[in-house]
């Protein structure tokens, strides 16, 4: 009914391998975010880290202003990083899973 169980539990160990893998990549992949007229610039890991972030001066006169802008500047950031980081882990938990029929959690 299930046929190699233990080829199976070997392809599921190699998949979690390889999302392992990818979560430890992902780690020095940098996305870059700018707002502002790059007046303010965000640097963000694959995992979602705050790596950096750059303020021009002119901003720092209103803290309103610039708390909108770093708002802004941070979820989009943390949004191409979470999509990034949700491709990759897709890809990688994908490529060594086995082939379970009714099992195709990653379309």
């Amino acid at each position: 009914m299930f046929g190699d169980l233990g080829g199976m539990m070997n392809k599921l160990k190699e998949a979690q391998q390889k999302v392992e893998e990818t979560k430890a990549r992902l780690n020095h992949v940098l996305i870059d975010e700018n707002a502002a007229d790059d007046k303010i610039k965000v640097t963000i890991t694959g995992n979602r880290e705050i790596k950096s972030i750059q303020i021009d001066e002119s901003l720092l006169n209103d803290a309103e202003e610039l708390e909108d802008y770093l708002i802004i500047t941070l979820n989009k950031a943390i949004q191409r990083a979470s999509d990034i980081n949700e491709q990759e882990l897709a890809v990688a938990a994908k490529s060594g899973m086995p082939n379970i029929p009714g099992m195709d959690l990653f379309k």
